[in-house]
């Protein structure tokens, strides 16, 4: 796996993320990893930007290397993360395309739409995301032009 071992992922969802979170910190469980829930902890309504927040600025800032955010499309999250200059959160809906937001992007925010994967969806998708590296060579460069527009 590319996670070191006991890594700790930083985790949030709102709402209608809530159930598809739970599954999720089940698999990183799996996978000897930790995870700290930044919320929601219910099903009440909330707003997706305030748990998206938590996640994104705790990787922002180097806390942690890697983050999951789930809501409903997964897009809110998306959305909200990459507003912070050294996240590349990625929206995810199937095992391939987590590999390559990895080995492509360097993606460090996983964000899933919570509502449209069932658990054995999950859990290819976060242990493809674990398990794959950044190939760096002509991704790289992308990156750093993705750098030079903060």
């Amino acid at each position: 796996m590319n996670a070191p071992v006991n890594t700790i992922i930083p985790i949030a969802s709102d709402h209608a993320g809530l159930e598809a979170k739970e599954l999720v910190k089940k698999i990183l469980k799996e996978h000897d990893i930790t995870t700290i829930d930044y919320g929601t902890k219910s099903d009440e309504s909330v707003d997706y930007p305030d748990f998206a927040a938590l996640v994104a600025q705790a990787v922002n800032n180097g806390d942690h290397d890697m983050g999951i955010l789930i809501c409903g499309s997964g897009q809110g999250m998306c959305m909200t993360a990459n507003k912070y200059p050294k996240v590349r959160a990625a929206l995810v809906w199937n095992e391939e395309v987590a590999k390559l937001s990895r080995q492509h992007n360097k993606a460090n925010i996983l964000c899933l739409p919570g509502r449209m994967l069932n658990e054995d969806e999950l859990r290819a998708i976060v242990t493809s995301w674990l398990e794959s590296t950044f190939e760096g060579g002509r991704h790289q460069r992308r990156i750093d032009k993705i750098k030079a527009r903060e």
